[in-house]
């Protein structure tokens, strides 16, 4: 029962992130989001929220992602990650497409699954930061790259909407 309720712990988080809109502000917006990536190799999925402009066209996106994959030397590894990201919209000028970049800390929880059975539901949390870049077409759909630092993944290529 434990080991249920650990596993299934990441998606009721990921569900509570995409369901607050519904409880908040109506100008806080709500997303999912998913992808792919490298070290850990793992496709991933999560939610977000996104915050009215804080000062000209900065925004705060905190996001959940959840990534399974990777067999790390006999473990199967599924990586947590909140993240408290802070993004910088550029204006655009033309075209349905506007760029942004930021970036902003992360805790990033690792659970280990071992094939020898001893050591099951083993669980390290690291800090970390990501740096984000990519492109929002007409405010809901967007393709976004992270470059992680410290305990982060080293690169991730996601794509992802925003319920407006």
């Amino acid at each position: 029962m434990r080991n249920l309720i650990r596993r299934s712990a990441p998606f009721l988080t990921a569900a509570a992130v995409c369901a607050w809109p519904s409880f908040a502000s109506a100008q806080v917006a709500g997303g999912i989001r998913g992808g792919l990536s490298i070290d850990p190799d793992q496709v991933y999925f999560g939610g977000h929220l996104e915050t009215p402009p804080l000062v000209e066209h900065l925004v705060f996106r905190p996001n959940v992602e959840v990534g399974f994959g990777d067999d790390l030397g006999g473990a199967d590894l599924m990586l947590t990650q909140i993240n408290l990201e802070f993004l910088w919209k550029f204006p655009s000028r033309r075209g349905p497409g506007r760029f942004y970049a930021g970036g902003g800390p992360a805790i990033n929880i690792y659970s280990f699954d071992f094939d020898d059975g001893r050591r099951d539901g083993e669980t390290e949390t690291e800090a970390g930061f990501n740096f984000v870049g990519g492109i929002e077409f007409r405010r809901r759909f967007f393709v976004e790259f992270k470059v992680g630092a410290k305990d982060s993944p080293d690169f991730k290529f996601g794509v992802g909407y925003t319920f407006r």
